[in-house]
């Protein structure tokens, strides 16, 4: 597909797949079929490279790509790779990939990817002020929205908090590793948002990852001061968050 105005393409890189679709930049649709392929093993810089750049060329797209990756991103560079390799770190998105791709391109944080789609598609749209993008999963991903733009790499999810990586004591996996009931567990994370609540005074909480799937058991016991209201776009938010980034990054230019 030849460069099309307003579409972009996002894609995601997580832990055990790679997957990217076409985004409609004036309403976040996904415009094309997601496509996926597997995360290599080991997840060594080049093996990835190779398959993000294989994941852009199924779509034949030569507009802008945007690049969610789970680690800490800076100019394109890595600075923290948790799930993948530990050769990532330092390592150049921007030469291994950007390089290779037909159209610009740009990198950031799979969190910071899923808050800009939250921002500019789904919960957090039209909120001024502070946003909290919080991710309870097998870690803790944030993300911070000021007046609808990011602040990058805010990586909430690694403060110190009784001791503990605050990851450890109030992630979703904390439940099960702890074998925690839901309320044992809420109360945990209830006592993370409020502590985040003392630093930045957000406008609203926006919570994701798969945990939100089933509110019903866990979201009434959370009472901060601050509003909670539920990520809208969970599975594609990464994909939809790295096209807007993409698009907004060519605009700049």
């Amino acid at each position: 597909m030849n460069e099309t105005a307003n579409i972009a393409l996002g894609i995601d890189i997580g832990g055990t797949g790679i997957k990217g679709a076409l985004v409609d930049l004036e309403t976040g649709a996904l415009v094309s079929d997601r496509f996926r392929l597997d995360t290599p093993r080991p997840a060594l810089p080049a093996a990835v490279a190779d398959t993000v750049v294989a994941v852009a060329a199924h779509f034949d797209f030569a507009g802008p790509v945007g690049v969610a990756f789970p680690g800490v991103v800076l100019d394109g560079v890595v600075h923290t790779a948790a799930n993948l390799h530990p050769d990532w770190i330092g390592a150049s998105l921007a030469e291994l990939v950007g390089s290779r791709l037909s159209g610009p391109s740009v990198f950031l944080n799979d969190a910071d990817a899923a808050g800009l789609a939250e921002a500019r598609f789904g919960a957090a749209k039209g909120v001024s002020g502070v946003v909290l993008l919080v991710t309870l999963g097998t870690g803790i991903g944030t993300a911070m929205i000021s007046d609808g733009q990011l602040v990058p790499n805010s990586e909430f999810g690694h403060l110190e908090l009784d001791g503990l990586d605050a990851e450890t004591y109030a992630a979703a996996s904390a439940r099960k590793r702890n074998n925690h009931t839901w309320e044992e567990w809420a109360g945990h994370a209830e006592h993370y948002l409020k502590y985040l609540e003392g630093l930045v005074w957000p406008k609203l909480f926006v919570l994701g990852g798969g945990i939100t799937k089933n509110p019903e058991l866990w979201l009434h016991y959370l009472k901060p001061r601050t509003p909670i209201v539920l990520a809208t776009n969970i599975n594609n938010a990464g994909i939809i968050g790295a096209a807007a980034a993409a698009a907004q990054t060519q605009q700049a230019g």
